[in-house]
């Protein structure tokens, strides 16, 4: 990719040189042909001041006329093309972006409860606990269900649990964790009882995404 930029740089440069030079030499060329003849009718010590004058009369159109000009278009090509290349690597990080959000797009969908009428939050989540606390454990269970967007539900309910052990706090969020649908605790707060210090209150809120039907 390198090589043909500057294939192209040389192959721009040439043609901007034999460009110029030809716009310079057509307009001087009666100019010219005068001062050449009379230059011929000049002594010797004449021509060689002559020589000198031209050749820094050379010098000085050739660095404004040629030289200025394509340094400046070489100037404006490099900052041209190093724009190009950011543009080019911001495209890839781009890219890179994309597919790292289609990644967590499918990983996404693949956490959500699939579309139905006969899903219920709140029966999984009661008959979770009713098996691993007992129903006289359960203080209340809460449905908090919202809607997120027009494509997705947020599925939620808020437990109160009384009185139980360490023990049966470890199984139910394992429980939770192990269904078959996708639910998180997306809250949880426990409490120590005065009463007992090997029981506790606890407060928790199990949720779970899903796609609207």
């Amino acid at each position: 990719m390198t090589s043909g930029i500057r294939e192209r740089l040389a192959s721009a440069v040439q043609s901007v040189v034999g460009e110029r030079l030809k716009q310079i030499s057509e307009p001087l060329a009666p100019v010219l042909n005068d001062l050449r003849a009379r230059y011929q009718k000049l002594e010797p010590r004449e021509k060689i001041l002559v020589q000198i004058a031209g050749s820094l009369l050379t010098v000085f159109l050739f660095y404004n006329l040629v030289y200025q000009p394509i340094v400046s278009m070489r100037e404006g090509l490099e900052t041209r093309i190093a724009a190009r290349q950011r543009e080019l690597v911001e495209v890839r990080r781009l890219s890179e972006v994309y597919a790292q959000l289609k990644l967590d797009l499918a990983a996404a969908e693949k956490r959500t409860v699939s579309p139905g009428k006969d899903f219920s939050l709140f029966s999984v989540v009661e008959g979770t606990l009713s098996k691993n606390v007992g129903r006289d454990k359960i203080g209340s269970i809460t449905p908090a269900d919202k809607r997120i967007s027009n494509e997705l539900m947020e599925y939620a309910v808020n437990v109160k649990l009384n009185d139980v052990s360490l023990a049966q706090l470890v199984d139910t969020l394992y429980e939770v964790k192990s269904l078959s649908v996708p639910v998180v605790v997306s809250n949880l707060n426990v409490k120590k009882r005065i009463q007992n210090p090997h029981s506790f209150d606890v407060d928790l809120t199990c949720s779970a995404l899903g796609k609207n039907g």
